[in-house]
Order: C-alpha cells, then sequence, then structure tokens
C-alpha cells in the first residue's frame, strides 16, 4: 500500500471566521483529507506575533474556529485537529531552527515588509513577527510535510521555510523533509466595501452571523460605482459582490448576471437577491451543523489530535537533538 504523502496547514486563531476563511483555507482542506495523511492546527503562536497585547482574544476563538472546521466539514477521521501551542515541540524546533537563520533572509521577506505595510495600525517591532518563516518551518518539518497548500502570493514565504531546512540539513545531514506547495486556487474574497473580506476592516459575512445579518450585509454590498443608476451598464469584474458570485453561483446563473450587469438588463438589488438565493442555503446547513456540536466534543477531537501529533513532533525532535548532537 502506497503511503500517503503528509501535508501541513494552520490558521491562526485570531477572531471569527468568514466567508474567505472557508473558500481561502478550509475548502482546500476538506478536499486534500481524502486524499494525504493531514495535520490541522490553531496557529495560536502565530497570533502572537500580531495580537501580543490582548491575547485573551486569541483564546475566546480557539475552541469556536474549530467548531467551524467540523460544521464545514473537516473530519478529525481523517486529519488531526489540534492546537499549536499543545505541542511544545513546535516552540523547540522553532528555537533550534532560528539558531542557523541568517538575519538577512528575514529583513527580505516580501511578506514581511509587506504586512508591516497592511498593518501600520499595530506595533510589529518584535521578534516574533520578523521570525513567523522560521516557525512556519518548525511547524511544516515537525510532521516531516512534504506538501502545503498555499496561494500564489504565499510561495514566497514558504520558499523561505525551504530554505531554512535546507540549511539545516546542509549543516547536521538529512534530518527534516523538504516541503513542496500545493498550489491552491483561494480567491481573492472581497468584503462589502471592495477591500479584502477581514475581520480588520469589519466588512466581512462571518459564519456565526445569523441569516438575518447575512441578508441585510449582503444587501449593503458595494456594487460598481459606474452604476450610478438603474439603466447604467456596468462591469462584474469591478464588482465585489461578483466575487461573491463565483463562489456561490453555478456557471448558467453566473453567465446570466454577468450579461444582466454589462447590459443594464439587472439591477444592483435583483443581482443581490440571486446570490442570496445561493448562498442562505449554504449558511443554513453550516449553522445547523454547527448549533449541533458542543464545546465537550470539540476538545475530545483536539486532545485526541495532539495525542497523534505529539507522537510524531516527538520523534522528530529526538532526530533533532541527535542531528545538533545535543541529546
Amino acid at each position: 500500500m502506497t503511503k500517503k504523502k503528509i501535508v501541513v496547514s494552520g490558521i491562526r486563531s485570531t477572531g471569527p471566521l468568514h466567508v474567505g476563511h472557508y473558500f481561502g483555507a478550509l475548502k482546500s482542506w476538506i478536499e486534500l483529507q481524502e486524499k494525504y495523511e493531514c495535520y490541522f492546527f490553531v496557529a495560536d503562536w502565530h497570533a502572537l506575533t500580531t495580537d501580543f497585547k490582548d491575547p485573551s482574544q486569541i483564546k475566546t476563538y480557539l475552541l469556536d474556529n474549530v467548531s467551524d472546521w467540523l460544521a464545514l466539514g473537516v473530519d478529525p477521521k481523517k486529519a488531526a485537529l489540534f492546537i499549536q501551542s499543545s505541542v511544545p515541540e513546535h516552540a523547540e524546533l522553532y528555537l533550534a531552527l532560528s539558531m542557523i537563520t541568517p538575519l538577512g533572509w528575514l529583513e527580505r521577506n516580501p511578506t514581511y515588509k509587506d504586512q508591516k505595510e497592511a498593518l501600520k495600525h499595530k506595533d510589529l517591532s518584535n521578534l516574533g513577527f520578523l521570525g513567523y518563516p522560521v516557525l512556519q518551518a518548525a511547524d511544516i518539518a515537525l510532521y516531516q510535510g512534504e506538501l502545503v497548500p498555499v496561494g500564489e502570493d504565499q510561495v514566497p514565504h514558504l520558499e523561505l521555510s525551504r530554505e531554512i531546512i535546507r540549511r539545516f540539513n546542509h549543516l547536521y545531514g538529512e534530518t527534516l523533509v523538504e516541503p513542496q506547495p500545493i498550489l491552491s486556487a483561494s480567491p481573492r474574497v472581497l468584503g462589502s466595501d471592495g477591500r479584502k473580506m477581514s475581520n480588520s476592516y469589519q466588512n466581512a459575512v462571518l459564519l456565526s452571523d445569523p441569516e438575518e445579518v447575512v441578508t441585510k450585509k449582503v444587501m449593503t454590498y458595494m456594487t460598481d460605482p459606474a452604476r450610478k443608476r438603474r439603466q447604467d451598464p456596468g462591469d462584474p469584474k469591478k464588482c465585489p459582490l461578483y466575487s461573491l458570485h463565483e463562489l456561490f453561483t453555478e456557471e448558467k446563473t453566473l453567465k446570466e448576471v454577468d450579461l444582466g450587469c454589462r447590459t443594464a438588463k439587472i439591477g444592483c438589488v435583483d443581482c443581490k437577491k440571486t446570490l442570496l438565493q445561493r448562498l442562505t442555503p449554504w449558511h443554513q446547513s453550516y449553522t445547523e451543523k454547527r448549533k449541533a456540536l458542543n464545546p465537550k466534543t470539540v476538545q475530545k477531537v483536539l486532545d485526541e489530535g495532539q495525542k497523534k501529533a505529539s507522537a510524531v513532533a516527538q520523534k522528530t525532535m529526538t532526530e533533532v537533538k541527535k542531528a545538533l548532537k545535543i541529546l
């Protein structure tokens, strides 16, 4: 029997999950768990790199986020689900890899520069934020991860983690697996104001929103600014609402929406109602499954995932310490 390749991925617990989280990561996880041996974790150490001033929020969303994963279809029988900090070897391997990572590599990281620019309202002058790729390398290498699902914009970040692992193997012998990216079709999901959907921008359709709130948010969504009057033709590619249609609406109707917008055959209100006919049943299905979960069930899933993850992590750290000659 062919051994399944190992996939590793995590999501930071910095707030409630929204539609963008599902299409950007969780949908990919649900597909990957059918083919690979998967380790999916709540990245609470990573959350501290930007939210260290109020860590109480991180704990608040741990069980909520994992409950969302389960309600959407991530299966604990097919993947190990756990909290990053519950496996101490993450921090231990991070420390070991930080000893060999040149500072210049981290300072030149394009993602580091982009994030500092995007998050100007936060104090990011900390070592943890600069060393994010080192912790990411440890997260992956700890499980000898062979594949990591990433969007195209994340490839440079993963490449830095690959370089760190390569350097470790060059210095101490082949000990850690160098991961390869799985390019996921993670679409850019736009929020109600036309920017990337984000809790920080308060423009997100949250998974936890009641149905009436979802309806209200969709009905107030920004559309093509050029459509000032009902009879004005629009361009769907300039319409934030259309980015949701591309995720929820079947191809035949999507083409009708596209044509109707370009010819002003349909108005923006009609367009929003058409979207809600697709989004609402999906959201209702999630909500029913989410309500059926209780904290004890979710905690049991995390405990079982932590046991599986710890067994692998401890084995890897034993090999790392042998390579470093400190065992």
